[in-house]
């Protein structure tokens, strides 16, 4: 049996960036990300969202990559918010997204910041911080 503990903090947009997640679905569509995650046996430990983006933080089992985990997250999720016909139009994510690993000892303070989201984007938004993610890890921004 293999033993692994990777935890990572992705985040990742709707298409376009646009508002799409209105604030009243948020519960019902976050619960069902972690719900078929854990399905998949992607485990997710935080996970919340703005109306266009969403913060995770998942640990991978042994035998998935971070592209393979996100990938099933965000693919199952637009089905089925399409399928519910939760918004109008199609709902779509982007195809890109940041993911990081994080260590032990930051998964608090990682966690408090993916649950204050809504005081975070009060000062700064989705694509300045996406933007800053991409800084800190020595990516170049995007547009």
């Amino acid at each position: 049996m293999a033993y692994a503990k990777v935890l990572i903090h992705a985040v990742w947009g709707t298409k376009n960036r646009e508002s799409a997640i209105a604030q009243h679905l948020r519960t019902e569509i976050l619960s069902h990300i972690k719900e078929n995650a854990g399905i998949k046996e992607i485990f997710i430990d935080t996970l919340n969202s703005q109306p266009d983006h969403i913060h995770c933080l998942f640990y991978l089992n042994a035998d998935m990559s971070v592209a393979k985990a996100i990938n099933l997250i965000k693919g199952e999720s637009s089905f089925w918010i399409n399928k519910q016909k939760l918004l109008k139009p199609k709902f779509e994510w982007a195809d890109e997204y940041f993911a990081a690993s994080v260590s032990e000892s930051q998964k608090d303070k990682v966690r408090a910041y993916i649950l204050n989201q809504d005081e975070h984007h009060r000062k700064l938004s989705f694509t300045e911080e996406y933007n800053k993610f991409l800084e800190s890890y020595g990516y170049t921004p995007q547009g």
